[in-house]
């Protein structure tokens, strides 16, 4: 039996399909979902970006649910997708959702973050085509660090967003009880958001809270989990449970305090 006692915080579904997979790793996991993804209704505006998407070089998708929701917006309107355009992600996963509906795909071997992605040849070489425009597809308010490099490259960005990112209700005290109650000793943090909405939730409890070690996806998220005084703080190699387990210590007490 592993010594770690996970909090996984991600959307209720991702939660619920991990959860018997870190089981079967011998590691005791609670769900706590830190953010409800609600897709949005779509604008005219939207219908007219995806009525012209042969025109962008390069499409960046920046989540497994923003690839859902984009494929389901494809199909709705295109019988067969443009052929000659690069799709870009950060994960594996929403690679594969996006590469079983025939696109061509791009995303890093390592890194899971925006940086990583940026980083891609593959990426480069669609942005320095003639004409060159981004479609950015994300949920709302999502992703800005991308968004700022490709405008600062002077290339054409336009954004889609598909789904809103909402913090589920706590009551006062209810996060701090069902760690102790669960001996948790590690909080998996999916994102930025993730981290903002367990700092709010949590309240007057968080100095407490961020005593576990908390499990991020990237150093970026890190160190913003440091400015808000968590002292042990560990960036995973993905999120994926295979990733999630192949990137943690032995045990929580391999990770210092900093």
């Amino acid at each position: 039996m592993s010594p770690w006692r996970l909090l996984l915080t991600r959307p209720a579904d991702e939660c619920q399909a991990q959860l018997p997979e870190l089981a079967a790793a011998g590691i005791v996991a609670r769900a706590l979902p830190m953010l409800a993804l609600k897709p949005m209704a779509e604008t005219p505006v939207q219908r007219s970006l995806l009525l012209d998407l042969d025109r962008y070089s390069l499409v960046i998708v920046v989540s497994k649910t923003a690839a859902r929701l984009m494929i389901e917006r494809v199909d709705q309107y295109w019988p067969q997708p443009p052929a000659r355009q690069l799709w870009a992600c950060v994960g594996p996963g929403t690679a594969e959702l996006l590469a079983d509906y025939g696109l061509n795909v791009a995303y890093p071997a390592a890194g899971r973050d925006s940086e990583a992605l940026w980083a891609l040849p593959e990426v480069q070489a669609a942005l320095a085509v003639p004409s060159a425009r981004v479609l950015l597809v994300r949920g709302e308010g999502g992703r800005d660090w991308l968004s700022e490099q490709v405008q600062g490259r002077g290339i054409a960005l336009d954004v889609l967003e598909l789904y809103r990112r909402e913090a589920p209700h706590y009551l006062p005290g209810e996060i701090a009880a069902e760690l102790e109650q669960a001996a948790i000793n590690g909080i998996v943090l999916s994102s930025a958001q993730a981290l903002e909405h367990l700092l709010r939730s949590t309240g007057i409890d968080w100095p407490e809270v961020c005593e576990r070690v908390l499990l991020v996806p990237s150093e970026r998220v890190a160190e913003q989990a440091r400015e808000h005084g968590a002292r042990r703080v560990h960036v995973l190699k993905g999120l994926r449970s295979d990733e999630l387990l192949a990137s943690l210590p032995a045990a929580p007490e391999a990770i210092s305090f900093t």
